[in-house]
């Protein structure tokens, strides 16, 4: 482990001393137990799903892990359509089947193709999904890359933070008619609009740069650590989400963090930094919590009774709102990074 990586852990043990709430909704939910409910809401997603009828969703990487569970306890409740949007065909297929299995009653789940490194397949993808369907109630950004070597996407941002936030933003851009005019449509009943984006962050973000600068320099990204890499990603993230809140008020959109979950996306990172290895292998399940688990918040913030969410926020498991750190608090770095991203977009076409 080099100097890079001694850094980004002990960003992460400063960050738990100084928000020790954080750090312990972080992980398994007998803390929680334990504590009465301190580190977060009771919410089990049978119970607590607000009615879905008529509503259409759509997950990104909904095929396995966080998405997969996510898809399978709202396709419980009703929604008119669920669109599950992944890189591979087979890989999503095979996840509808093992779907349909679980649930009661067969539910409409479709395979949306979209692989968030690449502006061409965000741009199918949502062109797809807008010729089959005229509303979008709940759009949960739940796909993302984790521990990678230093490589670039397609366009050549570093692939953490072209994946996770520009290929998100991208995604969200495009569908952003749709999300609106749902929102109109409710509006139009006299009811007050409740459409969703949910984007899933992470705690990691406190190992992220502080700075624009350093936040939008690919070089400075590639010659970083992989935590720092994964951090600027989900600082953007959290950025992102209460940055479209208030530029669009209409839409309800939070940033969640899900846990530690060891969903997969730890695989790389275990290769690369032996920390990190070795505490993943040591802790083990007394530490991470489970895909169900995990899932709890993102199923919380798209569930729940609108009432029950501050718009823009970030929340920790399970509603607990927290602010972050003060990067992510940043309303003009929030609001730089958008009209950035908005830009780098553009200008691929």
């Amino acid at each position: 482990m080099d100097l890079k990586d001694i850094m980004a852990t002990r960003g992460f043990v400063t960050y738990g001393l100084r928000h020790p709430r954080e750090a312990l909704s972080s992980f398994g939910p007998t803390l929680n137990e334990a504590t009465f409910g301190f580190l977060g809401t009771s919410f089990q997603p049978e119970r607590d799903i607000r009615d879905l009828e008529g509503k259409v969703v759509l997950v990104t990487g909904g095929n396995a892990g966080l998405g997969k569970e996510t898809i399978l306890q709202l396709a419980k409740h009703r929604p008119s359509r669920i669109y599950m949007a992944a890189r591979t065909e087979s890989k999503a297929r095979g996840a509808i089947e093992s779907l349909q299995s679980q649930l009661p009653s067969p539910a409409d789940i479709r395979f949306l193709p979209l692989n968030l490194s690449s502006f061409k397949s965000i741009r199918a993808a949502a062109e797809k999904f807008q010729s089959e369907s005229d509303r979008l109630d709940i759009l949960i950004l739940n796909a993302g890359t984790m521990g990678n070597p230093p490589i670039t996407t397609e366009e050549g941002y570093e692939i953490q933070f072209g994946t996770n936030h520009i290929g998100h933003f991208l995604l969200t851009k495009l569908l952003l008619p749709t999300l609106q005019k749902t929102a109109g449509l409710q509006r139009a009943k006299d009811e007050v609009p409740d459409v969703r984006v949910v984007t899933v962050a992470s705690a990691a973000h406190c190992v992220g740069p502080s700075t624009f600068e350093e936040l939008t320099s690919t070089p400075g990204l590639l010659a970083s650590s992989t935590w720092t890499r994964y951090g600027a990603s989900k600082s953007a993230n959290i950025l992102f989400a209460s940055e479209l809140a208030r530029r669009y008020p209409d839409i309800l959109s939070v940033a969640v963090h899900p846990g530690a979950v060891d969903s997969g996306l730890y695989g790389h990172t275990k290769t690369l930094n032996s920390l990190m290895k070795y505490s993943i292998n040591a802790a083990g399940s007394m530490v991470f919590r489970s895909i169900a688990s995990g899932a709890l918040n993102s199923l919380w913030a798209a569930g729940t009774q609108r009432e029950n969410i501050i718009n823009g926020a970030y929340y920790t498991p399970v509603g607990y709102r927290s602010g972050g750190t003060a990067t992510v608090q940043n309303e003009q770095l929030a609001h730089k990074l958008w009209d950035w991203s908005e830009s780098q977009v553009s200008k691929q076409g």
